[in-house]
Order: C-alpha cells, then sequence, then structure tokens
C-alpha cells in the first residue's frame, strides 16, 4: 500500500531533502523527467515557485519553506494512518530508516538487515551511513527513523539506548614499547604526535577539554576523520590514533593498543530516536530489535 497522500508532495520533499532533482530521482528510482514534470505541477496548482536553482543544485523558496515542514508533518501523519491499516493483523509492515557511523558498518549493517528480513519479512529496512554531525541531523529533521551514534563520556540524553559501553584506546604500531604494557597514563600522551579527527568530532572536543582541565600539552600532528585512515597513518608510524576497543585490531597484525587509564575514557554506541517521525509498530520492533542484537555485534579489546 502505497502513502494515502498525493506522490508528488513526496517528490517535493525528496527533491528539498536532497537538493538536487538528479539525487532525488535516483534515490526515488524516477526518470528526471518524470520528477521536474511533477514539480512544475505542483507549482503550478501552488501559484508560487518552490525551488530556485542555484550551481550546486535547487534550494526551496520562502513559499517552499513555509510549506516543508508543515508537509513533513502531514506525511508523517498519513504514513501513520497507513501503518494502522496494514498492521491491523499485528504485523510490522512498512519503512524503518536507520542511520549509522561508517565505522560501525561492517560489524553492524549486514548482522541487521539479515535479522531485519528473518523475523520482519514485511518490514523495508533501509539503512544510510554518515558523519555525526550528519546523522545528527538527519534524526533532527526526520530523515531518519533511528541512529547508532557514538557518545564520548558519561550519557544524558534519557531519549538515547546505551547499547555498548567501550574505553578508549592508544593505537600504533606493533613493536612500539609504549604499547607493550596494555595500558597508558592519559599524561603520557602528551608529546605523542596523535592521529586524531578534525572539529567538529566529539572526539577532537573532548580531548581539547581534557588538555585544558589538566594543563596537558597534546601534539595534533595529523587530522584524520576516519578510523580506516587513522590505523593507516598509525600503521605507517605516523602518528599514534585515539580509537576504542569496538573496532577490532586483532585482524591488522601491524597495529597494536594500549588502554588509556588515569582517568580511564569511556565511549558509547547509543541508539537514538528521531521526535520528527511517527513510531510505528515496524519502527519500534525494530528498536527493541537493536537494544537486543546490537550488544551481541561488537567484540571489544578489552
Amino acid at each position: 500500500m502505497q502513502s494515502i497522500l498525493d506522490p508528488k508532495w513526496l517528490f517535493f520533499i525528496k527533491v528539498a531533502e536532497q537538493g538536487s532533482l538528479t539525487r532525488a530521482a535516483e534515490a526515488l528510482d524516477v526518470p528526471q523527467s518524470m520528477l521536474s514534470r511533477h514539480i512544475n505541477q505542483l507549482e503550478t496548482l501552488c501559484g508560487y515557485r518552490l525551488f530556485r536553482r542555484t550551481g550546486r543544485g535547487v534550494v526551496l523558496t520562502e513559499f517552499g519553506e513555509q510549506l516543508f515542514p508543515r508537509l513533513q508533518a502531514l506525511i508523517a501523519e498519513a504514513d501513520s494512518i497507513t501503518d494502522a491499516i496494514r498492521t491491523t493483523g499485528g504485523m510490522p509492515t512498512g519503512e524503518v530508516k536507520v542511520g549509522m557511523l561508517p565505522s560501525t558498518v561492517p560489524m553492524f549493517a549486514a548482522k541487521l538487515f539479515g535479522l531485519v528480513r528473518e523475523r520482519f519479512p514485511r518490514v523495508k529496512l533501509h539503512l544510510s551511513d554518515g558523519s555525526s554531525s550528519q546523522l545528527e541531523e538527519q534524526l533532527r529533521e526526520g530523515r531518519v527513523d533511528m541512529a547508532l551514534l557514538l557518545r564520548e563520556g558519561p550519557v544524558s540524553d534519557v531519549g538515547e539506548s546505551v547499547l555498548v559501553q567501550t574505553t578508549l584506546q592508544l593505537v600504533g604500531p606493533r613493536a612500539d614499547p609504549l604499547l607493550q604494557q596494555g595500558t597508558i597514563a592519559l599524561a603520557e600522551l602528551e608529546g605523542l604526535p596523535l592521529v586524531v579527527p578534525s572539529h567538529p568530532h566529539p572526539l577532537r572536543a573532548r580531548l581539547d577539554t581534557l588538555a585544558e582541565a589538566r594543563g596537558l600539552k597534546l601534539n595534533f600532528e595529523v587530522e584524520a576523520d576516519s578510523i580506516r585512515l587513522q590505523h593507516e597513518i598509525s600503521a605507517a608510524g605516523g602518528g599514534y590514533a585515539i580509537t576504542s576497543g569496538l573496532f577490532e585490531l586483532r585482524n591488522d597484525p601491524r597495529l597494536a593498543s594500549a588502554r588509556i587509564v588515569k582517568p580511564e575514557l569511556l565511549r558509547s554506541v547509543v541508539l537514538s530516536t528521531t521526535i520528527r517521525r511517527p513510531h510505528t509498530l515496524a519502527t519500534r520492533e525494530v528498536q527493541r530489535l537493536i537494544v537486543q542484537a546490537v550488544p551481541t555485534f561488537f567484540k571489544p579489546e578489552h
């Protein structure tokens, strides 16, 4: 069963989200010419332009910006009604959108897809990945139902479920003597060439705060925004990465790690849900499945 709203408005929402007719057509799997025709029909119906072209794609006009949140709410309500019709028999049905960080994809995506397909065959799982800031934005705008995020330090948001907790570790070449004891004090990181993500990554902000509070001079030698890049640079002797035990190192014979202590630095994987989309039976069941299953997916080093 399709949405009870006119599909043309769904096309409008997708173009607004993607900022490009080309990307929206690809996401919807429809010809761009058809998408353009529907947008033109909507503009004729409204008597106003909905989009303005830019060098990078399209942006909403002032009128389009007024319509966008109201249509999002209408579509969410329509989806909720459609879901209620579908699930009268108690079977979770419909689309569930889950976002995740690229670093969690290898250990999470395929397993989640398999579990959902096995337990809820009428649920269409839509998976996507992105940076922390991108996923946070998608949650705020209701573009995903839920997302797996990393949280540095204690988790205070009551709307988030903590799935796994681990500790931060210093990562470097396998034979490095600093890493042979298995632990290293935070103060010993002073002066070491560190490979860290750039701002506004939460880990970078946390390291800045720790350094200032403890009077440490941390040397951020290299900026790299993915776990894979950080590990590659560390393996080549370009500096020490700071990552968590969630990300397997034992499969890379070039690397070793030591848990950072004094203080121990906690990191959590949390499941955060949007407040901009209705919580359907399908989203509730997938959320429950993630909370139950994800802790078994991860294999901390320590």
